[in-house]
């Protein structure tokens, strides 16, 4: 954790750039029971440069409906409920009035037993559903949280018989903001992208938007684009799709021995990094103007989703230092899904951090991210348990990703993650300390065409009252094919001094 906060304190600036607003701030009427905001060069009590709600000159006016989600999220819960009954009949979802009544006058909060991935990955998916509903019904970003927050709150109270549950409402709420935001901004730079030249995109578009984004793909078939708040304002982005086979892997488990895995898995990973730091003229006004977003499947008809990483800046600011250093600072949401081969962890966090550009040659770039925060954490073993599935607490947690770029040829990438799920706010009374080291080459070969290698080491140590310590690791070595997005990696060049 020191080296964490060593690296923030050299990559934060020494001084800020002054805000410089771009125009005054947006002023607010309401039309036909809707609130319509717009470019304006009148003062507004509840603008300023830095608003979410800022629409700049040229932008269109953005229209927001508080009533829609507040009638499609209990709608959505609803309809979970019914096929949850269906689906599972004779179980907890068998809810009702009493239940209900229960819960809201007293309480019963706990931590709740459900499988990793339920807990730690349904519980997002379920608020990113109800956090999209109200993204696209024009909402800001802390709109929109608060009305995942909200539906999370009637779940836990009304969508099941078990005793509320204190992870879920965290991951729910909170995690499935992230989540959704990230998908809600992908969806609409698919649209936006397909439509430059001010025509309507294509259906395919419209089709591949919705995939990402439910609640916006039917919001715009009911609406069309009455409702549409975002405007990318073109961000620097690199995508990358990547396809790969494991060729090695090897276990150590102080419990059960040390053995080699004779054991290929297939995965596919998407990764997409939006707002890069260094594009002139473009702003970090709205929370995750600037994320980083990965997903990782593999080919499991019981848990087909291996990894879901994401992080954004939610609140901070641009910096440059020099002709050749260019970056972001401030306080940053992360969402952490990790489900390894014989352990796991997931946390949902808040941190410190910057995000940078450092332009060490002309033909050569250092990007790179340092965080360190706290948050609420799960992790345990998968396999021989000498422990429960996972322990929930307080997690601090710290991230350095580096990504070295020579020229539209070759990228070094290493990323180092540690999570330490503590005692304190704990589900048992134990600690579990995670470390993991992903690092890996890219060659581009033709075009967007490139082949890696990848090499993943994590490692888990469990300590708990009462019980054996366990030290486990486990390491991976895979062959990638790679389809980027450009062919710069995510290089972003600027114009120097």
């Amino acid at each position: 954790m020191k080296t964490i906060l060593l690296l923030l304190l050299l990559f934060l600036p020494a001084r800020l750039r002054a805000l410089e607003p771009l125009i005054k701030p947006s002023t607010t009427t309401a039309i036909a029971g809707e609130t319509v905001i717009k470019a304006s060069t009148e003062t507004a009590k509840n603008g300023g440069p830095n608003s979410p709600n800022r629409v700049l000159p040229g932008e269109p006016a953005v229209r927001k409906n508080y009533w829609l989600p507040a009638i499609e999220i209990p709608a959505f819960l609803v309809l979970l409920n019914g096929y949850d009954r269906v689906a599972y009949p004779n179980t907890f979802y068998n809810s009702g009035i009493k239940s209900s009544k229960e819960f809201f006058l007293h309480g019963h909060w706990e931590y709740d037993q459900d499988p990793f991935w339920e807990s730690q990955l349904g519980h997002p998916l379920q608020g990113a559903m109800m956090y999209g509903f109200a993204r696209s019904s024009g909402l800001n970003f802390w709109e929109s949280w608060a009305y995942s927050n909200v539906g999370s709150y009637m779940w836990m109270i009304a969508g099941e018989t078990d005793n509320p549950r204190i992870n879920g409402q965290i991951t729910t709420g909170n995690a499935g903001s992230i989540f959704g935001e990230e998908l809600y901004r992908m969806g609409s730079l698919v649209l936006e992208r397909g439509s430059e030249d001010g025509g309507k995109p294509a259906a395919w578009r419209e089709w591949a938007a919705a995939l990402i984004s439910p609640p916006t793909g039917m919001n715009r078939l009911l609406f069309g684009d009455r409702y549409k708040w975002m405007e990318a304002r073109d961000p620097a982005t690199f995508t990358r799709l990547r396809f790969g086979q494991s060729g090695a892997a090897s276990v150590s488990d102080n419990q059960a021995g040390t053995h080699g895995v004779i054991h290929q898995e297939a995965t596919t990973e998407f990764l997409m990094d939006y707002g890069l730091p260094g594009k002139d003229g473009y702003r970090y006004i709205r929370p995750l103007d600037y994320f980083s977003f990965q997903i990782t499947g593999v080919a499991d008809s019981g848990q087909p989703i291996r990894n879901v990483i994401t992080r954004g800046l939610l609140i901070g600011d641009k910096y440059e230092v020099g002709d050749s250093y260019r970056g972001v600072w401030g306080f940053y949401g992360s969402y952490d899904y990790i489900a390894q081969e014989i352990f796991h962890v997931s946390s949902t966090a808040g941190s410190i951090g910057t995000t940078a550009q450092w332009r060490l040659a002309p033909q050569t770039a250092l990007l790179g991210t340092a965080m360190a925060g706290v948050g609420m954490g799960a992790a345990g073993s998968t396999r021989n348990p000498g422990d429960r599935n996972f322990h929930y607490g307080a997690t601090p947690q710290e991230l350095l990703a580096l990504r070295l770029i020579f020229s539209d040829r070759v990228m070094l990438e290493t990323t180092v993650r540690e999570y330490l799920v503590s005692a304190l706010a704990g589900s048992e009374n134990g600690s579990e300390a995670i470390t993991r080291i992903d690092t890996s080459a890219t060659v581009r070969v033709y075009k967007h065409h490139a082949l890696g290698l990848q090499y993943i080491f994590s490692n888990r140590q469990a300590r708990y009252a009462g019980l054996a310590n366990r030290n486990q690791s486990v390491g991976i070595v895979s062959v990638t094919y790679n389809l980027l997005g450009n062919a710069n990696f995510g290089a972003v060049q600027w114009e120097r001094d």
